[in-house]
C-alpha cells in the first residue's frame, strides 16, 4: 500500500502545479494556463469508465495475472509513456501538446486510482482498511513533495526535461508494486449477458440497483454528500482567510507545508489505528465530532490579529484532525463496495464525496464576504453537524436491526 500510495500521488503535480510552474517559466499566457486546471477533470470523471474496468478482462496475456493486477500493468504502462511524453514536451514552443500530454497522465493516473482503490478493497478485511489506508497517504504524500517542489528544485540541475524524465522513471515504483502484490480472490462475478445494452445495464445500472436496494441507502448516501460539506467551505477560502489576517509568504510556507504534513500523517496513521481497534462507524462519529471541534480554531485564528503561533496551532489541530477523520471515512467508503462491483461503487461513492468542494464550495467567497471571517468559519464548522446526525441516525438503526 504504501508504495501504490507512491504511484498514485506521483503523477498529480506532473499534470498540475509542476506543469504550471514550468508553463509560468516558458511565458505561456496567463489565460492558458488557467485552461490548464481542466487537465484534472478526469480525477472527478473517473466514476464513467470504472464499470468497464470491473466487467471486462484486461487485454491479452495480462489477463493471465488477473483481474486487478493485469488492467494495473496495463495503465500503469501507458502511464508512464504519457510521463516520458510530458517530459519531450516544450510548453513554451508547442503548448497544446504538453497539455495534451498531461491530460493523458492525468487519465491513466485516475485509471491507476481505481483500480488500487479495488485491489485494496477487496485484499484488507474491514477492519484492517484504516492501515491500508495509512499507509497509502505516506507514500501518497511522499510522492507530492517529490513531483512538486522536488521535480521544480531539480529542474534547475537537470533541466525541465531531464526533471519530468527522472519523475517518469520513478513511475516504474508503480509497475514494482503491482507485480510484488497477490491478487485479491475473485469475487463472485455477476450474470454475464450478451449485446452491448445488457453489457451496459449490467456494468453501470445493476451496481446503482445493487446499493439503492440496501436499508438506509438514502440516508449513507446523504451521509457521504455531506460529510466534507464544512471542510469544502473552510479549505477554498484559507488563501484569502490567511492573507487577510496579514501573514507573509513564509510562514504561511512553513504552516501549510512540513507543519501540516507531519500532523496529517500522524493523524492518518492514528485513524488507523481507531478503525482497526473499534471499528468503521464509532471510529467515524468520534473523529467527525473531533474535526468539526478542531475547526473552531479557524475563529480563534480569526480573533487572534496574526498571530503566528495561533496560525501554526490551527494548521497543526486541523490537520491532525483532518488526518483522523479521513482514515475513517475512506475506510467506511470502502465498507460499502459490493465485492462484484468494487471499482464501480468506490469511484461513484467518492466522486459523491467531492460533490460540496464541487458545488456549495464555490459559493464559499460570497459567503465569507457577507458573513466576515469570523461568521463564516463558525458556519463552516456548523455546516458538519448535518453529516453526524445522520451518522447518529445510521448507528441508531444499526443497533435496531441486529
Amino acid at each position: 500500500m504504501l508504495l501504490f500510495g507512491f504511484a498514485s500521488g506521483l503523477p498529480l503535480p506532473l499534470s498540475g502545479f509542476t506543469l504550471r510552474q514550468w508553463m509560468a517559466e516558458g511565458g505561456v499566457s496567463l489565460g492558458a494556463i488557467g485552461l490548464s486546471a481542466a487537465i484534472g477533470l478526469s480525477y472527478s470523471l473517473k466514476f464513467l469508465w470504472s464499470p468497464l474496468l470491473d466487467r471486462l478482462a484486461p487485454p491479452g496475456a495480462l489477463a493471465r495475472l488477473g483481474r486487478r493486477r493485469g488492467w494495473l500493468i496495463a495503465i500503469q504502462s501507458a502511464l508512464l509513456l504519457a510521463c516520458l511524453l510530458l517530459a519531450r514536451s516544450d510548453p513554451a514552443a508547442a503548448p497544446l501538446a504538453s497539455v495534451a500530454a498531461a491530460a493523458m497522465v492525468a487519465f491513466f493516473s485516475a485509471s491507476q486510482d481505481i483500480v488500487v482503490d479495488a485491489w485494496r478493497i477487496e485484499s484488507f478485511p474491514p477492519r484492517a482498511q484504516g492501515q491500508a489506508l495509512a499507509a497509502y497517504v505516506w507514500g501518497y504524500r511522499v510522492a507530492l513533495l517529490i513531483s512538486g517542489a522536488a521535480a521544480i528544485k531539480l529542474a534547475g540541475t537537470l533541466g525541465w526535461h531531464g526533471s519530468l524524465a527522472v519523475m517518469a522513471a520513478l513511475g516504474g515504483i508503480g509497475l514494482l508494486a503491482t507485480l510484488l502484490a497477490r491478487e485479491p480472490p475473485a469475487p463472485m462475478a455477476p450474470p454475464q449477458a450478451s449485446g452491448w445494452g445488457a453489457m451496459l445495464r449490467g456494468a453501470v445500472l445493476a451496481p446503482l440497483r445493487e446499493f439503492l436496494g440496501r436499508r438506509h441507502a438514502g440516508a449513507i448516501l446523504a451521509f457521504v454528500a455531506l460529510f466534507k460539506l464544512g471542510e469544502a467551505l473552510a479549505g477554498v477560502m484559507l488563501a484569502p482567510f490567511y492573507r487577510a489576517l496579514g501573514f507573509d509568504r513564509g510562514a504561511v510556507a512553513l504552516a501549510n507545508g512540513p507543519l501540516s504534513l507531519a500532523a496529517a500523517l500522524a493523524g492518518i496513521t492514528a485513524g488507523g489505528w481507531l478503525v482497526s481497534r473499534f471499528g468503521v462507524r464509532r471510529t467515524l462519529v468520534l473523529t467527525g465530532f473531533v474535526q468539526m471541534a478542531a475547526m473552531l480554531m479557524y475563529v480563534l485564528l480569526a480573533y487572534s490579529a496574526g498571530n503566528r503561533e495561533v496560525l501554526y496551532a490551527t494548521t497543526l489541530v486541523e490537520a491532525l484532525a483532518e488526518g483522523l477523520a479521513d482514515a475513517a471515512f475512506l475506510a467506511f467508503l470502502s465498507s460499502l463496495c459490493a465485492p462484484a462491483y468494487t471499482a464501480t461503487q468506490y469511484a461513484l461513492l467518492s466522486s459523491l464525496a467531492a460533490l460540496g468542494l464541487r458545488t456549495l464550495g464555490g459559493l464559499s467567497g460570497f459567503m465569507a464576504a457577507a458573513l466576515g471571517w469570523r461568521h463564516f468559519y463558525l458556519m463552516a464548522t456548523l455546516s458538519s453537524l448535518p453529516a453526524m446526525l445522520v451518522m447518529l441516525y445510521l448507528l441508531r438503526q444499526e443497533k435496531s436491526d441486529t
